[in-house]
């Protein structure tokens, strides 16, 4: 083993690596579209490397004692395990060099498909808003090191003078995070390759040993998660398994195993039977674990007290408590960490020129929360005395909070009080789909979009300019209507069925809504990555919610009078709201998404009053918040999916309701599906190839559903042939009377011409199935 150096006594368990001002987001835009050269994107990443480095030392962390995290990625963390261990999918063989090794334009083929490959499934990582890569696995899947890129940015960052802490996705969560790879018997479970895949992160091990570093961090979140086919005793079964064999390599690291998103609690004695040097468990979404009997002489606990999934400012004196407890596990060390990876906030407050001057001194982001976990370090070192100035300013600023205009609001309290059950309920579903039909008179199998078209240069430029007033409001929401217009004739000419305004009006589908919502702050940088080159701005939630006035009806109604054909309201429900956005952490989230749900109940009432018969709300993250302990469960999807009822449930009888979900595994969240009570429901379903219509079937889900049928988030343009295959497997699981055709998700971040090409193909495919169906 490499020589004993101590965990560092403060450190993140990973960091934001995007950019500062998503020059990393750019870069690789810049090279996909062949604007910039490989050797420019590759200097660009390094160059924000080395950034980060030197910026985490000016804040506290140390140079050369490991506590910097070596967690960049130029996609995904998981895609760089796929790349590093040899487990890319044999449809991009050609890719692999003579060794196996994918390069960098390989690795973003994979992600993002190319011609008639499709790219990797992408799902929600854990209970966040941060999307990777599912591995694709079979029986027959063999693993190796072939990727250099940890052991190189090891020493990218060694040859600067900073000793640094790799971090990889551990094997155990690789392979409960991944799916049976087509072709794959039946109920194959893909731990069942820890035997050949142990090796690999053997070899890593080794090379890292060989380069020098004293310390690896292998993440292993899937051990906090209920929620994965693998049954917790499975998981810890593979854990020790797995780190029997780590262990006894001769020549390598010390290993950290970081549980991040969950508590530990349940797990903890068989992580530390492992023996490994150290142990990062998250005390923000869990609690300290019980160590009776459990022999911690020769571990570090690395205490999460530091919340790295939201940004609100620590309770300094309540976290070193903690931290004092944790003392009393009797471990050879505690050490402060985050609970997980700073890759889910914003980089800093520093960035924040226009955020109100008393909701910033309540807040936290990356290097906010790095200071802070120094500060405990300290404290815990030194004693309470050492930090008693801060702790003190921490504590005054929290009580600001609890007092402060708007946080608490006795007429939206109210409101959420007095709620009955029947404000939740609508008429027999039976009875609104005849009414729905008479009204919408609609072909079957009918086409449409999911709400956005694509966010052109011109629309961007054009939000931006009245932003900074160069544009008056006049001129800019001419261009909006004029963009309307555009996308309504568009459609008109494709020949879809159901139309959308397509949301030009928009910056986000949650922004927009937040800066026209009481309770809500938007930042002006405060950008995390979602997937690959994709950035949001999350708002932040910070008092009780309420609706001064309506938010899209003027926009769907112009829209509305410029065709015969329905077209849709759109929404974003409560829970991608609340998902989307750094919400409260001082009442419970039933509260907010009741206020939410009666802010949209109103919203939806407006768009009806004008004449709108179809509304869509949008809870695409209606799975990404199910908790991941099953004993949280009942409550939240009670609570979940209340506060989208009582969003729609006020609406006529001949008024469709439309929802959109997607991104989630889905069979978890089956009869909620189904309690929302939706009169159509569109899922992300192109890359999974409609896996979840067979469980929709099974469940007896009898209303209308929309399937996805052409993944948006690539490029590529899917063929005629490739959409009516899709049409034609859903048919044999949904009633072909209840069945939609429509893409994936909103086509934001799409290229017109891709956009429409494929809507075209979308078209000529349904009509194709829709004739199948009638000789049928």
């Amino acid at each position: 083993m490499s020589t004993a150096l101590p965990f560092p006594r403060a450190s993140v368990l990973g960091y934001p690596r995007i950019g500062n001002q998503r020059q990393l987001k750019r870069a690789v835009e810049s090279y996909w579209s062949g604007k910039s050269s490989l050797e420019d994107l590759t200097e660009t990443a390094a160059q924000l490397r080395r950034d980060t480095r030197s910026r985490l030392v000016e804040l506290g962390l140390g140079k050369d004692d490991a506590s910097i995290p070596e967690s960049f990625s130029f996609y995904d963390q998981v895609l760089d395990a796929i790349a590093a261990f040899g487990a890319v999918p044999a449809r991009f063989a050609s890719l692999l060099d003579d060794s196996g090794r994918l390069d960098l334009p390989g690795y973003f083929t994979v992600a993002r498909g190319k011609g008639e490959d499709a790219p990797l499934e992408m799902t929600k990582w854990f209970d966040t808003n941060y999307h990777y890569l599912v591995p694709e696995l079979g029986p027959d899947s063999a693993f190796s090191l072939v990727g250099t890129q940890y052991v190189d940015q090891f020493n990218e960052a060694k040859a600067d003078g900073f000793v640094t802490r790799p971090v990889v996705v551990g094997p155990v969560t690789f392979l409960a995070l991944s799916k049976a790879a087509e072709g794959a018997p039946a109920n194959f479970n893909p731990l069942t390759l820890l035997p050949a895949l142990v090796p690999a992160y053997v070899s890593l091990l080794e090379q890292l040993a060989e380069a020098g570093a004293p310390w690896v961090q292998f993440d292993e979140p899937a051990l906090v998660n209920e929620n994965l086919v693998a049954s917790g005793q499975e998981l810890r079964e593979a854990v020790a398994s797995a780190y029997e064999t780590l262990l006894a390599t001769a020549n390598r690291p010390q290993i950290a195993i970081a549980a991040p998103y969950g508590g530990l609690e349940e797990s903890f004695a068989a992580v530390a039977a492992t023996g490994v040097e150290a142990i990062a468990i998250d005390l923000v979404k869990g609690s300290l674990p019980d160590a009776t009997g459990i022999d911690l002489s020769g571990t570090t606990i690395a205490a999460g007290v530091i919340d790295g999934h939201n940004i609100w400012r620590a309770n300094l004196s309540d976290k070193l408590a903690i931290l004092e407890r944790a003392e009393g596990l009797g471990a050879a060390a505690v050490t402060v960490t985050t609970s997980t990876s700073l890759q889910h906030v914003p980089y800093t407050l520093d960035a924040e020129a226009k955020l109100d001057a008393e909701l910033k001194t309540w807040l936290s982001f990356a290097e906010e929360k790095t200071r802070e976990v120094v500060t405990l370090a300290r404290g815990l070192a030194e004693g309470r005395g050492a930090i008693e100035e801060l702790v003190t300013d921490s504590r005054t600023a929290l009580d600001r909070r609890e007092s402060a205009p708007g946080v608490n609001v006795a007429e939206v309290r109210a409101a959420t009080a007095a709620l009955t059950a029947t404000d939740f309920d609508r008429e027999d579903a039976e009875e609104r789909r005849a009414a729905q039909a008479t009204r919408l008179n609609l072909p079957p199998l009918p086409t449409t979009t999911i709400g956005s078209f694509p966010q052109t240069t011109a629309i961007r430029k054009a939000r931006a300019a009245n932003a900074r007033g160069e544009l008056a409001t006049e001129g800019y929401e001419q261009a909006m209507r004029d963009e309307i217009a555009q996308v309504i004739a568009l459609q008109e000419e494709l020949g879809l069925d159901v139309l959308v305004h397509g949301e030009a009006e928009r910056n986000d589908m949650v922004q927009y809504f937040a800066e026209l919502l009481d309770g809500f702050a938007a930042t002006e940088n405060g950008w995390v990555q979602s997937y690959g080159s994709r950035c949001t701005r999350p708002s932040i939630q910070w008092g009780d919610v309420s609706r001064p006035a309506p938010m899209t009806v003027r926009w769907a109604e112009f829209a509305q009078s410029l065709t015969r054909k329905p077209v849709k309201g759109m929404l974003t429900g409560p829970v991608t709201i609340m998902a989307w956005s750094f919400v409260r952490d001082d009442v419970p989230l039933r509260e907010t998404a009741n206020q939410i749900g009666l802010a949209l109940r109103a919203e939806v009432n407006d768009l009806e009053a004008a004449g709108i018969a179809a509304i869509q709300v949008d809870e695409p993250a209606l799975r990404e918040l199910l908790p991941l302990k099953k004993r949280d469960h009942a409550d939240y999807l009670d609570w979940s999916v209340g506060s989208f009822r009582l969003s729609t449930a006020g609406v006529r009888v001949d008024t469709q309701i439309h929802t959109h979900l997607c991104y989630s595994e889905f069979g978890e969240v089956i009869d909620a599906i189904d309690n929302l009570n939706a009169d159509v429901t569109s899922i992300e379903a192109a890359r999974s190839r409609m896996e979840i219509l067979p469980e929709l079937a099974d469940a007896g889900y009898s209303r209308g559903v929309g399937p996805g049928v052409y993944d948006i988030h690539s490029p590529r343009v899917p063929s005629v042939g490739e959409i009516q295959e899709l049409l034609e497997l859903a048919v044999k699981s949904v009633d072909p009377t209840l069945l939609w055709s429509n893409p994936d998700c909103g086509l934001k971040t799409r290229g017109y011409d891709e956009t429409v090409a494929s809507l075209r193909n979308l078209v000529e495919a349904t009509v194709a199935v829709r004739a199948q169906q009638s000789e049928a």
